[in-house]
């Protein structure tokens, strides 16, 4: 059997996740490092980040949207066995990409500064979060083209390969942090704006340490990486089809998460801000290990169909299941025991510890919930059928918008019950895809 092809078990699982889960470990950790730094600076540097991160994240996701579309027809490719397809595929999914990039900096120096005007309550800190983002925003880019040859390496079971540009991004945004935040290493201190020039070299040097890997392990001649870079309508169409849903629908998702922390800082101030900030590290951080279970749900469930082994998806699913909750319970059990330490690394004590105690304990319950939820959404999207993706997404993020805007908005309740409605997310998530996956109509769908 072909190496493109992946068999159901649990070394292959584990085989595709792990180096996933680190290459989402990295940036997820550059991203907690970045607001230690900022929480050591102040707590309101850590509270405006927790708006610019989540703007920032909703272009990423956007990437990591067209990512995953990109990389479930890959691996159906693979599983077919035709590598000669993959490179044409990829090209296009790259000039996808650097639209999506262009359009993310026109919107942030256009509409951006309008809209954060307008929602944040203190003027001071939407100008900050403004000039903070316009200089973010460049690393765009190259943040795109890291996901999409993410995409590749996923899609042909070379997950393995993801380490070196993740090492070296991890490497670069510490050290870039340090010393252009507090003005170490010669290089001058730009405080708060330093995070957003450390992140942008970071990203270039990941993208760059990817593509000499890929030239390196000869995957550029294997894949026909280089060939065909025209414009290919009918690739572009089968790209659009299968990664458009999924880009409205992580874009969103996170644009909802940006809702809520309008939200909360119209109705917490800035300690609740800041204490937000943390839980969204939380998703962030314990969560990549989730992530990579649910990216290797999508790859594995489109290969084996790809295979024509239809009969083995649910038991694919369940495999990975059941890994990806055992270590979410781990880390439930830790966060839980020790919510203080995970706290004190921001630097900041006595209200914020105190308001943050208690949310933790719901946000590692959901956690919980989530590292289900999302090996089913992600098998869906196996399946080819992304707009059964989107819709499922839409609707949880209905009940999502609704229940944060009554309890915040309306009721002005705390901060554990607007966090309560990860619980409520994760449930519609998990319930839809259920329900798509066991009632069959996957097998008739074609990419």
């Amino acid at each position: 059997m072909s190496s493109l092809q992946v068999e159901v078990s649990n070394r292959q699982i584990l085989k595709i996740a792990l180096p996933i889960s680190l290459a989402l470990l990295v940036p997820n950790l550059n991203f907690i490092i970045n607001n230690v730094f900022l929480g050591h600076l102040s707590e309101e540097a850590l509270a405006i980040a927790s708006i610019t991160g989540v703007y920032y994240l909703i272009f990423s996701s956007i990437g990591y949207g067209l990512n995953n579309g990109l990389q479930a027809l890959i691996a159906r490719r693979a599983g077919e066995n035709r590598p000669e397809e993959i490179g044409k595929i990829f090209h296009q999914g790259i000039l996808i990409a650097m639209g999506i990039a262009l359009l993310g900096i026109i919107t942030t120096f256009t509409l951006a500064p309008v809209i954060l005007r307008a929602v944040v309550h203190h003027p001071g800190t939407a100008n900050k979060a403004i000039t903070f983002l316009q200089l973010r925003i460049w690393g765009l880019p190259f943040l795109y083209i890291y996901q999409m040859r993410n995409a590749l390496l996923v899609g042909t079971n070379n997950s393995r390969l993801l380490v070196a540009g993740t090492v070296i991004e991890a490497v670069a945004n510490v050290l870039f942090d340090w010393a252009l935040i507090f003005g170490n290493l010669g290089l001058p201190a730009l405080g708060f704006n330093g995070a957003a020039y450390a992140s942008i070299i970071a990203e270039f040097l990941g993208m760059f340490a990817i593509f000499i890997v890929i030239r390196l392990r000869g995957l550029d001649r294997q894949f026909s990486l280089f060939k065909k870079t025209e414009w290919d309508p009918q690739n572009i169409r089968s790209i659009l089809s299968l990664s458009g849903p999924l880009v409205f629908q992580h874009a969103i998702s996170i644009i909802a998460w940006f809702f809520f922390y309008i939200l909360i800082e119209r109705n917490s101030g800035q300690t609740g801000l800041a204490v937000s900030n943390t839980m969204r590290n939380i998703f962030g951080f314990f969560g990549v290990f989730v992530w990579a279970f649910a990216a290797t749900s999508n790859a594995m469930v489109s290969n084996i169909i790809g295979q024509g082994r239809h009969d083995l998806v649910v038991t694919c699913i369940k495999k990975i299941q059941w890994i990806s909750l055992g270590l979410a319970l781990c880390v439930f059990v830790f966060l839980n025991a020790f919510p203080s330490i995970y706290l004190s690394i921001y630097g900041l004590k006595g209200a914020f510890v105190e308001a943050g105690v208690p949310v933790i304990r719901v946000v590692s319950a959901s956690l919980v919930l989530m590292s289900v939820a999302t090996i089913w959404l992600n098998a869906v999207t196996g399946t080819g059928n992304s707009r059964i993706t989107f819709l499922i997404e839409l609707a949880a993020i209905i009940f999502y918008c609704l229940y944060v805007f009554i309890i915040l908005e309306r009721w002005h309740s705390s901060l554990v019950w607007a966090w309560m409605s990860e619980f409520l997310y994760w449930t519609v998530l998990f319930s839809g895809s259920y329900f798509y996956i066991k009632k069959g109509r996957w097998r008739e769908k074609k990419i």
